[in-house]
């Protein structure tokens, strides 16, 4: 595959992470806070959706295209800058594993709840404090990881 293909799908692949991710958080935790039964339920099945659809091909197309860049331009794997972001990827990945089963906890708990006319239990609320919590640091390790791509040359 050549330099050019590669390039793209990984950056493409991290504008998707990053950007579904930071969207994904943005919209949860806004419906949560404001929004109804009917909507909190609706937003859940969207997020589980675009986790699938999106995110996961993209977290496994990044470290693919991410090697396979490396080895094209020659890079060892143990430079630093890779190792980090090796490093922060696996993080990263680790806390979005527990978030995807939350997410999938909470849209089960919210359409239970809107199908029974009952609130949300404080399980989901709990889920989705402990969700948000992972968010954080995956976010800022995966955005630790496009800036040792960008700056690859100064670590």
């Amino acid at each position: 595959m050549s330099y050019e293909i590669l390039k793209l799908i990984h950056l493409l692949s991290m504008l998707l992470l990053l950007g579904i991710g930071s969207g994904s958080a943005f919209y949860k935790y806004m419906t949560d806070k404001k929004g109804s039964l009917e909507a909190i339920v609706h937003i859940n099945k969207q997020v589980v959706l675009a986790d699938w659809l999106f995110t996961t091909p993209s977290a496994i197309l990044q470290p693919l295209s991410g090697i396979a860049l490396a080895h094209l331009l020659g890079y060892s794997l143990t430079a630093p800058w890779i190792l980090y972001s090796l490093i922060l990827f696996g993080f990263s990945g680790i806390l979005w594993l527990g978030a995807v089963y939350l997410q999938i906890q909470m849209r089960n708990l919210s359409i239970k709840a809107l199908e029974q006319k009952e609130a949300l239990p404080p399980l989901y609320h709990r889920y989705a404090k402990i969700w948000f919590l992972l968010g954080i640091p995956s976010f800022l390790a995966m955005f630790g990881v496009m800036l040792l791509m960008l700056f690859r040359g100064y670590v």
